[in-house]
């Protein structure tokens, strides 16, 4: 029963509980209600027997037709799953085939390329036999021909039969080869033995072909030793000789008149000489002049004897010279041997060596013979900077071979250079005061100090050359023109003489040195000392009563007298505008630089009014209102003042 007729009865049963109807008549009544319907839904199935036999039929064709359906797709499966097996077999098939096919293209490249590398072609001999080392075709069939043999070569330990069939050819072919290129390089090398020959000509040649003694390197060990050798021997007498006879040439330009062991800073020129002499002589050995410039030209020309009018060449002049034409044809050289002969470094050292050994070991000599007799620390020092220069520009061209040469130099330059500075110490020290005839003006050896000192440190790599012995020298110069200075009868004369001299060495200094040096500021220290002790002095001869009472008034003793104050203060009205005339008079002729005369009276001006001013103050009122107005000593202390 559906739940329509659940409800239903549940209705009716509860409008029965609460009419109170008879529950036993109401079953029977459903009951004859139940059978009514039985007996309709009975006839209504007996009705409808035709059609449920025709629906009964219809299901049992319905499910024949299903069942072969069933049977059809059974088939059509196992029919599928029988192709599916032949694809996949068919693609593996494929896959293996085109493998197949793929190793024997591959197989046929590497046989084609086999024969092409083994097969000698009749152009090649041709080309190899016939045609010059310096034809274009020749230099191409050489790297194929290269390439051939040491492809025999290797296949000959792989045990490859067919290499037999060629290998007497190519064999044949590279001896042909080796002999053109041997006897091509041997006529190249052949003419730098000739005197008038620029060899750089043949070596521009040989490295054009450079690739013709690689040949020769890898097939002909012999040939190539031979060359090796013979180019060795070839350009080491073509370098000893250039610069043996460069050498000759340039030493009968250079200046006859040099440095003797007497050109000492404290030694005097007494020797008697004309007056071109003397000019081409002093002017040099103390005082650098145009002798820098060499510094500035290191790679500028060389020196060409026969093309140029030169004459009274200094020895730095030629020593530039002859180093830079060192430093020129020995890169070169060693960047020729690199390349040509393709060796490493150290092995390219040991070659440049060889070669260059003769010629270094001449310049050398040369040198040591310049050293042992020279006493011209200007022209050792020069020599010395450019050496580092040319060390330098080795070193950036990436050339090692001339370090020890250079090394050598330095050393040799350095040893000499220190020797003869000791030595302008040692005269120093030695100077015989006795023989100063106690002129105020700067003293030669203070000129000659200045000189030589500007130099050095001006024109130095980082103003370090020497400096130990440069702060001797410049001590013992200032222990010296101290020495000097006793010689003077009063303190006044000292400081007089004492003030030009170091006014001229710094004057020097600072108009040549580039930065502040140990000199200068040395200098400095000992003029401004020197210059307040002198205007202390020169004032104390005129306002010493002043002074002296400021000093004693500062240092707290009995200033209180009114008559001393009273005739202080009487004197300096009296005197003022006097004083300072004796004083201008005084101080500006007794130094020879005008300009240092010209600060030093004003130097004497500012510290009087500086006296003045503490005067002012120890005075007492009444005395004090005496004295005249300090802006008024100012306007007259400017009428003194100087346009230097």
């Amino acid at each position: 029963m559906d739940k329509k007729y659940i409800e239903l009865d549940d209705n009716v049963l509860d409008q029965i509980l609460k009419s109170e109807t008879d529950l036993h008549n109401y079953s029977q009544q459903v009951e004859s209600d139940l059978k009514n319907h039985e007996n309709l839904d009975v006839e209504k199935y007996i009705k409808s027997g035709d059609q449920i036999v025709t629906l009964h039929k219809h299901l049992n064709h319905c499910e024949n037709v299903l069942e072969h359906t069933e049977s059809v797709l059974y088939t059509f499966q196992e029919e599928l799953q029988n192709i599916t097996n032949e694809i996949t077999r068919l693609q593996q098939r494929s896959i293996f085939m085109a493998q197949q096919l793929c190793n024997r293209q591959s197989f046929k490249g590497l046989m084609h390329q086999f024969i092409e590398d083994v097969i000698v072609s009749e152009t090649l001999i041709s080309v190899i036999t016939t045609c010059s080392v310096t034809d274009e075709k020749f230099s191409t069939h050489l790297s194929v021909l290269n390439y051939k043999i040491l492809f025999v070569d290797e296949q000959n330990f792989k045990d490859v039969k067919s290499q037999n069939d060629v290998k007497d050819v190519y064999e044949k072919l590279k001896i042909t080869a080796t002999s053109k290129i041997r006897h091509f390089i041997m006529e190249q090398i052949s003419k730098f033995k000739k005197p008038t020959t620029n060899y750089h000509i043949p070596q521009n040649t040989l490295f054009e072909y450079k690739f013709l003694f690689e040949f020769l390197l890898n097939h002909d060990s012999i040939s190539a030793q031979e060359i090796y050798n013979d180019y060795v021997d070839a350009l080491s007498k073509v370098y000893f000789t250039y610069f043996k006879s460069y050498l000759s040439y340039l030493q009968k330009l250079q200046f006859e008149e040099v440095a003797t062991k007497d050109d000492l800073l404290a030694v005097e020129d007494t020797t008697s000489r004309t007056l071109f002499q003397k000019s081409i002589k002093k002017n040099t050995v103390f005082t650098i002049g145009n002798r820098a410039t060499v510094l500035n030209e290191i790679d500028n020309s060389i020196i060409i004897p026969h093309q140029n009018n030169l004459t009274n060449l200094s020895f730095e002049a030629i020593f530039r010279s002859v180093q830079y034409a060192l430093v020129d044809n020995a890169c070169r050289e060693y960047k020729f041997d690199c390349e040509f002969f393709k060796v490493d470094q150290p092995t390219a050292q040991g070659l440049f060596s060889q070669i260059m050994g003769k010629t270094l070991g001449l310049l050398i000599k040369h040198l040591e013979h310049f050293v042992e007799n020279c006493y011209d620390a200007l022209a050792l020092f020069l020599c010395g900077q450019l050496s580092m220069r040319y060390q330098a520009l080795c070193q950036n061209r990436l050339v090692p071979g001339l370090a020890q040469y250079w090394d050598t130099i330095l050393a040799m330059i350095g040893t000499r250079f220190r020797f003869i500075l000791k030595r302008h110490i040692q005269s120093v020290k030695d100077y015989d005061i006795s023989k100063f005839n106690k002129e105020k003006k700067p003293h030669f050896v203070m000129r000659r100090y200045a000189e030589l000192v500007s130099a050095i440190v001006s024109f130095s790599e980082n103003n370090k050359c020497e400096p130990e012995l440069i702060c001797s020298l410049t001590e013992e110069v200032l222990g010296f023109v101290l020495r000097l200075a006793t010689m003077f009868k009063t303190r006044k004369d000292r400081l007089i003489f004492l003030i030009n001299n170091y006014d001229l060495v710094l004057r020097i200094l600072m108009e040549r040195v580039r930065d502040s040096s140990f000199e200068v500021d040395r200098f400095k220290e000992e003029l401004s000392a020197r210059s307040k002790d002198y205007v202390d002095e020169v004032l104390y001869v005129y306002f010493g009563g002043m002074i002296k009472f400021v000093t004693d008034a500062e240092n707290g003793r009995d200033i209180d007298s009114d008559s001393r104050q009273l005739g202080l203060t009487k004197t300096f009205i009296s005197t003022w505008k006097m004083s300072l005339e004796e004083i201008n008079k005084e101080i500006l002729p007794s130094f020879p630089n005008l300009t240092t005369g010209a600060s030093l009276l004003q130097l004497a001006f500012s510290q009087l009014i500086d006296y003045y001013h503490r005067f002012q103050k120890a005075l007492l009122a009444p005395n004090k209102a005496q004295l005249p107005n300090i802006h008024v000593i100012m306007i007259e202390i400017k009428k003194y003042k100087t346009n230097y």
